[in-house]
């Protein structure tokens, strides 16, 4: 397993970092959950990912039960804060100081640990002024509670007026989390650029689009009984833009290229985020061990300009580039 620093700090995480958004304490059952973090260990993975609103605040518990007994300085371990927890109430979402406070102690607590390493801020809040969110964010720093701050899916501007604040502030604002694949490009044209200039690195998530690249949802036929298409508890909700005859059929298209690098498709879809420079992990995510396995192969994996070519030219007409689909919600839809 190969290590990246996050951005330009010094922090270093392992490329293929572990996330268990949509599987720990919802999915899949707790053993299971744990097996798989027990192989992410075995394949190297030091960074692992989550959030305190992945199944109601269960996943952080979940996973801090799955590291318990192992080295924490040999670990990197993130969580966010933003979405809907607990009952829901007015004050239990959104990046006000009160919820942010409130939040980092949960998070921890669940986590079993002192301190995270990353403390992400999980979308922009349009209804609480930027320098309440930062300076909270300060303080939480200052205090110990976390070593470094990111931001998830925000745009170019928010994160430009953001890392000005932290550099007031004196923390360290040094990486994003969005979406992205080689069907997802939307960060490409003005997100990727201006982390780039501020020396904040991509922390991206779902690089096989919630599975689609790895070729198992054929055009014309039903979804396997058990995939993620079929799951009622959000994963169908989620996979259901690319469920698509023309985007299933370029899917298809890629696995001879795959083949000839070879890789899976799935590991070809990983690999693929990895050759962006600005990229510091992309995260995996797993419901059995062997996937875990089979992901981790994309580590360090070098593809050819050529292959990268014929990539682009296979799939290009149903790639999302819209920078507009980097978005967040009003806290008044919740």
């Amino acid at each position: 397993m190969k290590t990246r620093n996050l951005g330009s700090s010094g922090l270093k995480i392992s490329e293929i970092a572990y996330g268990n958004w949509l599987t720990h304490g919802s999915q899949v059952e707790e053993d299971a959950a744990t097996a798989c973090v027990r192989q992410a260990l075995e394949e190297g993975i030091t960074t692992f990912d989550t959030a305190d609103v992945y199944a109601n605040t269960a996943a952080e518990s979940v996973l801090g039960r799955a590291l318990k007994g192992e080295r924490r300085e040999g670990l990197e371990i993130f969580t966010k804060v933003y979405w809907p927890t607990g009952p829901g109430k007015h004050n239990d979402h959104g990046l006000s100081r009160k919820h942010i406070m409130e939040s980092i102690n949960g998070s921890l607590t669940r986590l079993g640990t002192d301190y995270v390493d990353l403390y992400q801020a999980h979308r922009y809040d349009y209804e609480t002024p930027l320098e309440e969110t930062m300076e909270a964010f300060a303080d939480v720093v200052h205090q110990g509670k976390a070593l470094y701050i990111g931001v998830s899916e925000w745009r170019a501007e928010e994160i430009r007026a953001a890392h000005a604040l932290a550099r007031e502030l004196r923390i360290s604002l040094v990486s994003n989390q969005p979406q992205y694949s080689l069907l997802w490009r939307v960060i490409e044209s003005e997100v990727v650029p201006a982390c780039e200039e501020l020396g904040i690195g991509q922390i991206v998530w779902s690089p096989i689009a919630q599975g689609v690249l790895t070729g198992k949802y054929l055009p014309g036929q039903q979804p396997p009984e058990g995939s993620r298409a079929t799951d009622t508890k959000g994963g169908a909700d989620m996979i259901s833009r690319w469920m698509q005859d023309d985007v299933l059929e370029r899917v298809q298209q890629l696995k001879p290229l795959a083949d000839e690098a070879g890789l899976s498709l799935a590991e070809l879809a990983v690999a693929w985020v990895l050759q962006n420079d600005n990229v510091s992990a992309a995260i995996i995510g797993a419901s059995r061990p062997e996937q875990v396995t089979q992901n981790v192969k994309a580590a360090g994996v070098v593809l050819d300009p050529a292959l990268l070519t014929k990539i682009d030219e296979i799939v290009d007409p149903v790639v999302e580039r819209d920078a507009a689909k980097t978005q967040s919600p009003s806290r008044r839809d919740f």
